[in-house]
Order: structure tokens, then C-alpha cells, then sequence
């Protein structure tokens, strides 16, 4: 399905106002700083999975994530230690731009999204992302298919057509700026 440019809208702030975004930021795009960013989102998810999965709404998730804030920044600046790393780690909530991104077999649209944010160092490295919440980041690294359980949460949260937009698999975006481009994907 096409979406119209105010359909998008309308439909991207509905999701984004039940989800919240897990961000990871490495210092560098260096091999190292990478590497390391990807033990820290491990370390980071191990602590904060079992808090979130007591989780019953966005809201409810937001104020466990602010409450556990200090203790994931020290899960965090915990896991560089024993790896021999002393980058400073910053945790917040922000509300920023993320592209379309697609996630397993899900989709979601580009726009403003409230995300928790992991910052290591000056976070000028590549990141890494995933919703959690409703928790959608284990995805099935063999069939790179969100788990029908989390599916299951997530329709819980979004209106039907929500998400459909984010499960459905012919979704066409159209680019405000980039009409000639349009008339390709059409």
C-alpha cells in the first residue's frame, strides 16, 4: 500500500507515541569501538529485559527505564572496564529523527521517535537500535523474524492500521522532496 504524505505522518506518530527506541552509540566507527558497543548493548539488554518484561505500557517502561538509568550506565561503564576500555558512558531519553529502518520482518517508518540512549564516549561511531517496547530486540538470527510473541505485544499497543503499516510487506513511503524518485517507486 502507498501511504499518502499525511497518512505517514499520522500513522508514524501513532507508533512512535506507544514505542520506545533502544539506542547505542560506539565512540568511533574504529573495529574496536564496535566491538565494544556491541558488548555493551549485550550487557544492557541482560540487565534490563527481565525489569522491562514486568512491563505492562510505554509509560510504565519509561519510568522503569529512568529509575534503572544510573544502574545501566554503570552495567554499561562496567563492561568497558573489563574490557580494558575508560570511554565515559552517558545515559538519557531523547526525542529524535530515525530513517526507515527495517527490523527482522518489521518496518518502521521514519520520523521523530522517543529513543533510551547509550552514549559511549563522544558516540560518533555507527549505532545499533531496537525497540524496547514493546521488546522487539531478539529478533530470530537465523530467519531474521521478529518472535510472534512480540508481534503479539506490539499489536497490543498499535492501532491495526499501525501495524499493518510495520508488518505489512508491500509498504511503499513516498519522498516529499524526491518526486521524480516517486514515479519510479510507483
Amino acid at each position: 500500500r502507498l501511504y499518502s504524505d499525511s497518512e505517514e505522518r499520522q500513522l508514524q506518530k501513532g507508533i512512535a507515541s506507544n514505542i520506545i527506541r533502544f539506542h547505542v552509540r560506539a565512540e568511533s566507527d574504529s573495529k574496536e569501538d564496535q566491538w565494544l558497543k556491541l558488548q555493551v548493548k549485550e550487557a544492557v539488554l541482560a540487565y534490563i529485559s527481565p525489569v522491562l518484561s514486568k512491563s505492562q505500557s510505554v509509560d510504565e517502561s519509561r519510568q522503569l527505564l529512568y529509575n534503572e538509568s544510573e544502574n545501566i550506565r554503570n552495567v554499561a561503564a562496567a563492561t568497558l572496564r573489563s574490557l580494558g576500555d575508560e570511554s565515559d558512558v552517558n545515559v538519557y531519553f531523547e526525542n529524535c529523527y530515525f530513517p526507515m529502518k527495517t527490523y527482522g520482518d518489521m518496518t518502521f517508518p521514519p520520523g521523530e521517535y522517543e529513543a533510551f540512549r547509550v552514549d559511549i564516549g563522544e558516540a560518533q561511531g555507527k549505532n545499533w537500535w531496537c525497540v524496547l517496547y514493546p521488546p522487539l530486540c531478539f529478533v530470530d538470527a537465523v530467519y531474521g523474524e521478529v518472535p510472534e510473541e512480540s508481534k503479539e505485544e506490539l499489536k497490543g499497543v498499535l492501532t491495526e492500521e499501525e501495524y499493518s503499516m510495520v508488518s505489512g510487506g508491500n509498504v511503499k513511503f513516498r519522498f516529499k522532496y524526491l518526486k521524480i524518485f516517486n514515479r519510479f517507486i510507483e
